[in-house]
């Protein structure tokens, strides 16, 4: 088998982990199938220091790397994306680079470069939530869509912060390589096998189990894409096509938790990302996401947070962070 080559493209002030994370996925699906050739390319050779003053050796500079044959272009983010898009050399050789390779895929903020160098226009997007206005404001030439953690578009891949950027290469494996080899990386690397394109950015339910079968998946995708609606047992059973008796025994042994707690805990992620984004009165969370009253609420978020809603709205408010 040829090897595809894979260049990461990282600069001064990226996150280590939108590098590492990828990185070692590729290394990892390489060890099992010797399918990927990966080198960390960056404007000038040597260290290059991390948003988090992490330094990581890149092999090349931009300019000694042929832009010709590369089979993934994977570039970066951090909170110095906003300077090196700026940098003519660096965008000119993703540009060329982008416009050859098979595949081009960004994490995070690396988005940013994408854009800079051309190679985004009319594409459907995604990044890191926290950059949706940015990203929109000044590339009207996109769709951007910062819920999911990953979108394909074509031959462009982009993806959500940090970990996603492990979610994107995951995919990017079975893509070439197909499930089974993607499972064993997920399991070798201890992985959250698997999350989708299509999940949020802002449920990712890492206290549970994967549901295993359409039914039970049917429901967790429900639950999910609507936290406030009518979720009871029977509401929940007819829309996995069960009795409710069957449901509660196969969600449980599924997901490791009964339907109902489920339930709960979506809506108080739910309402905790409300509460930390937005300025709507508790009153108006509690209704939107299911609990009912503000009482309801206060009561769910002090067993499960210890802490009352509005403690939490100021502790947690949005701010912006470097990403």
């Amino acid at each position: 088998m040829d090897q595809r080559r894979i260049v990461f493209v990282i600069f001064e002030g990226f996150q280590p982990l939108d590098l590492v994370g990828p990185h070692e996925v590729f290394q990892h699906a390489h060890r099992l199938s010797g399918a990927y050739s990966c080198r960390i390319a960056a404007p000038r050779a040597g260290l290059v220091r991390s948003v988090s003053g992490l330094p990581v050796h890149a092999e090349h500079g931009v300019a000694e790397v042929d832009p010709v044959g590369i089979d993934t272009l994977v570039v970066a983010g951090g909170g110095g994306v906003d300077r090196a898009r700026l940098d003519p050399e660096l965008t000119g050789w993703i540009a060329e680079a982008g416009a050859g390779a098979r595949r081009v895929t960004s994490v995070c903020s690396g988005v940013f470069l994408l854009a800079a160098a051309g190679l985004l226009s009319g594409r459907r997007v995604t990044t890191h939530w926290a950059r949706e206005q940015q990203l929109v404001r000044e590339h009207p030439e996109l769709v951007v869509d910062c819920d999911p953690i990953f979108l394909r578009d074509g031959p462009v891949w982009t993806s959500a912060g940090v970990t996603a950027g492990m979610d994107l290469a995951l995919a990017l494996v079975e893509d070439d390589l197909g499930r089974e080899v993607a499972h064993a990386v997920a399991q070798e690397m201890v992985m959250f096998l698997r999350r989708p394109g299509s999940q949020s950015q802002f449920s990712v339910p890492l206290w549970s189990a994967q549901p295993a079968t359409d039914p039970i998946r049917a429901v967790v995708t429900a639950v999910h894409a609507d936290p406030g609606a009518r979720h009871g047992i029977d509401d929940l059973a007819l829309c996995a096509g069960l009795s409710t008796r069957h449901l509660q025994r196969r969600f449980t042994a599924e997901l490791g938790i009964p339907p109902a707690t489920y339930v709960e805990r979506v809506r108080v992620e739910a309402a905790q990302r409300a509460l930390a984004e937005s300025d709507h009165p508790v009153e108006t969370v509690a209704r939107r996401y299911g609990f009912g009253t503000a009482e309801t609420l206060r009561r769910t978020f002090h067993r499960h947070l210890g802490v009352a809603p509005s403690d939490y709205r100021d502790r947690f408010r949005s701010t912006k962070h470097h990403i």
